[in-house]
Order: C-alpha cells, then structure tokens, then sequence
C-alpha cells in the first residue's frame, strides 16, 4: 500500500482501532530493532510491556 493510501485509510478508523494500529507499528519496530540486534530480547520484553501496559492493549488484540 502506498503512503497516500495508508492516510486515506488512517481517515476511516475509529479512535480504538488507531490504537490498535499504532501499538501494531511501534511493536513491529521493535521487533526490527530485535532482529538487527539494535536491542535485547530484555529491552524489547521491557519496551514491549511497557507500551501494552501503557496504550492499554489486551492479550487478544496482540
């Protein structure tokens, strides 16, 4: 999807799943900054938890 078409869709989501979306990117970040060893399995657990605690993400909608 081009960048212009992710803003179209951005338009059209509700308030929850702009949520959901924003944790999706931020932990798919994380898991990239893993991968290339920009950071620790302990940083990432950290970081990971941290923003599920923070944003408010239940289990199911990992």
């Amino acid at each position: 999807m081009t960048e212009a078409g992710k803003f179209d869709n951005w338009a059209t989501l509700s308030p929850a799943e702009k949520k959901l979306e924003l944790f999706r990117r931020q932990k798919d970040l994380l898991d990239t900054f893993l991968s290339t060893g920009a950071i620790s399995q302990a940083q990432h657990d950290k970081s990971l938890n941290c923003m599920i605690e923070k944003i408010g993400i239940k289990d199911d909608q990992q």
